[in-house]
């Protein structure tokens, strides 16, 4: 017998390992086997690979499955959610219409879960408070049509991307939590909901909360009944909050009034000032100038002019850190036609067209004072250094302890960012399948350049996204913006720049070079699709959401219909191509930096697409 003991320890411990993680194929047949009725699952046999074996319900993504679409199958019993656990990658789980019953599965176990189907089953019982707490990607829930009483699980609210939520037909009860995602699918009818529906959530169609009978409050027309008054106390106490209140807000004007006439009277430049979010510009006249008359003059008294300080008291003169494009000083500045261009992350942007008839953009960015004028001197000379087709290179600077101007020179198409989205005349039918491609494959070639400049940095570009791609005349593309992160103050970096926006710092709250690649599939994604983002905008509203529409399409097999049909309808042929591209952003915006493409495998597969 004791000669036993030793064997039976040797098969635990090598089976051990296949019981902490088992191997895809043999977890779903271990979640079959948890099933009662799995008789339409009887494609899923053993020794064979689910997506070449094309398993009924498996959806995969290059031989790898993302998601589990067992929907009309009658399928009932338990739910093995542990096997379910060893298989990574899985994104959407679909038991909808089936026989399923008893309390909601411990489907939150596992968290990279974006979508979320239970519809029409037969589960029941309330749903932990905390039940979604640690599904913080999840986007899509429809657990309508079922039996679930209780509140409403107020970790819903918690889950930032959610854009569905179908909760109509179950026996919820008590008030609505207030739900301030950016939702588009919205459904809570037919429960036993009671209460004031939260103000933020009137935006929604009364549908969404009919046979509520409890329910009151926009958009539905019955109205909340008044809290009674408890006399003259309350009536003082309330006109006295009035007068606080009047208070306030004339304290905030004055303050408001104040700062502005401040910021006016220390700015440096003569502007014409116009809303222009678009960041379109329009030429504008060039007054004639003593300075600017001579446009043949001497180098020798451009440069004697370039050092010359402003006449202005404490406001110095620019360093020039790239003469390539001519010498000027301040007073050109001064002298120049300008025109606001527009507010951006890192600050305001202005054109000025100098009397030299070179353009420039200058950015006024008051967040820079992390570091020391040596080495802002130092950094902006490096930068003036760098000689790249793909990059956009400083050429000149101006240094004040609470602001720096970063001149650059001016691209006339705007950025790519307008070129796509800000005008859908001829500037946006130019870009043609093979443009379009040669613009990712700059992006891409700029990209090496700087991790090659930067390899060291925690984030080489930091702020990429389309708005800081400049297009040339023949629609090459020019990075700005980039390598700023160690020079802006770490709590402006977190409010202002792009990268603090991606799941990356959302999720984990912390980012890497991993997160430039995140952002460069945002861009793969918005020229492919030809869609506006909504992870550009702040608050979430607005714009399409391309990582979760191309990652569903593609767990669908209906990849074909992001591409931008202005595409497909003139390069018929190439779709494979951009169907190559559209992969490889995906690749790029995996939630998990550890799942998705490095810089180098990125580009290196960019390359690989062809016209």
């Amino acid at each position: 017998m004791a000669a036993v003991r030793p064997f039976f320890l040797l098969l635990l411990l090598l089976l051990l390992p296949f019981s902490l993680s088992l191997p895809e194929n043999e977890a779903l047949l271990a979640l079959k086997t948890s099933l009662s009725n799995p008789q339409s699952l009887s494609s899923w046999v053993p020794n064979q690979n689910p997506c070449a074996a094309k398993w009924v319900g498996v959806i995969c993504f290059n031989n790898i499955i993302t998601s589990l679409h067992l929907v009309n199958l009658g399928l009932s019993g338990p739910i093995d959610v542990d096997s379910l656990l060893s298989i990574p990658s899985l994104r959407s789980l679909s038991f909808v219409n089936n026989n399923f019953s008893g309390p909601i599965p411990p489907l939150n176990k596992l968290g990279a879960l974006k979508a979320l189907y239970l519809a029409g089953n037969q589960f029941s019982g309330p749903i932990p408070q905390d039940f979604f707490s640690h599904l913080a990607s999840l986007k899509k829930v429809w657990l309508s049509h079922n039996k679930f009483s209780g509140p409403i699980p107020n970790s819903l609210t918690g889950l930032r991307f959610l854009t569905e939520l179908h909760l109509e037909n179950n026996d919820f009860s008590g008030p609505i939590p207030d739900f301030k995602q950016d939702i588009k699918s919205l459904d809570m009818s037919n429960n036993k909901l009671q209460g004031q529906i939260p103000p933020s959530m009137s935006r929604f169609d009364a549908k969404a909360f009919s046979n509520n009978q409890a329910l009151c409050g926009k958009p539905l027309p019955k109205e909340c009944e008044a809290p009674p008054a408890s006399g003259s106390s309350q009536g003082s106490a309330l006109g006295m909050k009035v007068v606080i209140l009047v208070v306030l807000a004339v304290l905030v004007a004055v303050v408001f009034m104040l700062v502005k006439s401040k910021r006016q009277r220390e700015d440096d430049f003569s502007v014409m000032s116009r809303e222009n979010n678009s960041e379109e510009v329009v030429q504008v006249h060039v007054p004639s100038s003593d300075h600017g008359s001579n446009r043949g003059g001497s180098e020798g008294s451009r440069k004697e002019s370039s050092k010359k300080g402003s006449s202005r008291s404490g406001t110095g003169d620019l360093v020039m850190v790239n003469d390539e494009k001519g010498v000027f000083g301040l007073p050109d500045l001064m002298k120049a036609a300008a025109e606001v261009l527009g507010n951006g992350g890192l600050g305001s942007a202005y054109k000025a067209a100098m009397a030299n008839g070179l353009s420039v953009v200058v950015k006024r960015m008051r967040e820079m004072n992390k570091v020391s004028r040596d080495i802002f001197d130092a950094e902006m000379r490096r930068f003036g250094r760098l000689r790249n087709p793909n990059i956009l290179t400083p050429l000149a600077y101006h240094y004040r302890r609470e602001e720096k101007l970063f001149v650059t020179e001016y691209m006339p198409k705007g950025s790519l960012l307008y070129v796509l989205h800000g005008d859908r005349g001829s500037s946006h039918a130019d870009l043609n399948w093979p443009i379009r491609l040669n613009i990712v494959k700059g992006i891409a070639q700029g990209l090496g350049f700087i991790y090659t400049e930067f390899s060291t940095e925690e984030l080489p570009h930091g702020n990429l996204k389309s708005s800081n791609v400049l297009l040339g005349d023949n629609y090459e593309p020019l990075l700005s913006d980039f390598a700023f992160h160690p020079l802006i103050n770490p709590n402006y970096a977190v409010q202002t720049m792009f990268a603090y926006k991606t799941p990356d710092y959302v999720t984990y709250q912390r980012v890497s070079q991993k997160t430039d690649v995140y952002c460069l599939g945002i861009i793969i994604l918005e020229i492919i699709t030809g869609k506006f983002p909504s992870q550009y905008h702040s608050n979430g509203k607005g714009g399409t959401d391309v990582v979760q529409w191309v990652f569903t399409a593609i767990s669908e097999r209906r990849e074909v219909e992001c591409i931008d049909p202005e595409l497909t309808s003139n390069h018929a042929n190439s779709v494979n191509q951009m169907l190559q591209l559209l992969q490889v952003g995906a690749a790029c915006t995996e939630s998990n930096p550890d799942q998705r493409l490095s810089m180098k495998e990125a580009i290196r597969r960019i390359e690989e697409v062809q016209v």
